[in-house]
């Protein structure tokens, strides 16, 4: 059925059944006021009805909202990548990989699109507001990525995180999911935070809460999501900077540790005491105390170091002891 037919379609339904409703109200005698208000409701919920999950997103904007209600990623690409066919490839229930001629049209992959992601098709009239937004922030690949053709995983606040170089090609939507279809449930709050007020405070925390899903992420997605938390992690410092916050030399220091942690996410402990030795003989600021143990304990239980790692467990929170158990199962 070609899209026109069905489209055409669709909407006699919609006429036929919004015709019902109002004979049907009509009949009843509603008042005016009443009838309006549940005319507008019903037709709501038909339209949603039949168009159902299958036209990709417009809206960034919308998408985002939608992203953060449902925990999801955004699934974007650039409205003139929807101009000409775009093959993908699935893999099946037998394990069998399927082309598939259009991602955009083809009705069968497009629920599993919708499963997994917040699918969006941005409009190139958006490029240049998305781009001031990330102009000298970004390093180059994080650029080229954003500037391709190429499908990019988004979060909800539009930062990619599926930062690999594009070849020309056929784009494997199986690994896409398998990598990048992931739950934002741990870290919703942070999310719904930093969505509604972007500060030092609500940027830090979803930066660490970032670090946090990473422990819990496939292990070729686990830099991706590092990567993803030095982006807001950036953003704090720069916070720090221009709003001229009180205690910013200590504040900067607590992103510096938050930056080490990333090594110990990464599975580079030995790396954390070389970076906690030069910041220690800077001189540490007492509120940072016990951030600093919970690296120094975690690093050397990383490392077998039983004896070091037990004179700064007492130093440390039951909460980020739970964490660090996580941590040192990932070192092991």
């Amino acid at each position: 059925m070609s899209r026109s037919i069905q489209y055409c379609r669709e909407h006699e339904k919609k006429d036929f059944i919004l015709s019902c409703i109002g004979i049907f109200f009509d009949d009843l005698l509603l008042k005016n006021a009443m009838r309006k208000y549940i005319l507008i409701l019903l037709f709501v919920l038909v339209f949603r009805s039949s168009i159902g999950a299958q036209e990709w997103m417009r809206s960034l904007d919308i998408a985002q909202k939608l992203a953060l209600v449902q925990n999801k990623m955004i699934l974007m690409v650039w409205e003139d990548s929807t101009y000409y066919d775009y093959p993908v490839a699935v893999q099946n229930k037998k394990g069998r990989y399927l082309i598939i001629p259009n991602l955009f049209s083809d009705e069968k992959i497009s629920p599993l699109i919708w499963k997994n992601f917040i699918p969006v098709i941005v409009s190139e009239d958006e490029y240049q507001d998305l781009f001031i937004k990330i102009k000298d922030k970004r390093r180059q690949a994080y650029i080229d990525k954003f500037n391709d053709d190429s499908i990019k995983i988004m979060d909800v606040n539009g930062n990619i995180l599926n930062v690999t170089p594009y070849v020309d090609g056929i784009q494997d939507i199986t690994r896409l999911i398998e990598r990048y279809a992931l739950s934002t449930d741990l870290i919703s709050n942070e999310l719904k935070n930093y969505y509604n007020d972007k500060n030092f405070y609500s940027a830090f925390f979803l930066a660490s809460k970032y670090l946090d899903l990473a422990l819990y992420a496939r292990k070729n997605t686990r830099s991706k999501l590092i990567d993803l938390s030095n982006i807001y992690l950036e953003e704090a410092k720069r916070f720090v900077k221009s709003e001229s916050l009180e205690g910013d030399t200590t504040l900067l220091q607590r992103c510096e540790l938050l930056k080490i942690q990333e090594y110990l996410v990464d599975e580079r402990p030995n790396k954390v005491l070389r970076e906690l030795k030069k910041l220690s003989k800077i001189g540490l600021a007492q509120s940072n105390d016990e951030f600093f143990a919970f690296l120094k304990y975690t690093a050397h239980a990383s490392l077998g170091e039983e004896d070091e790692a037990t004179l700064w467990k007492t130093k440390v929170s039951s909460l980020n002891l739970k964490k660090a158990e996580k941590i040192i199962n990932l070192n092991i």
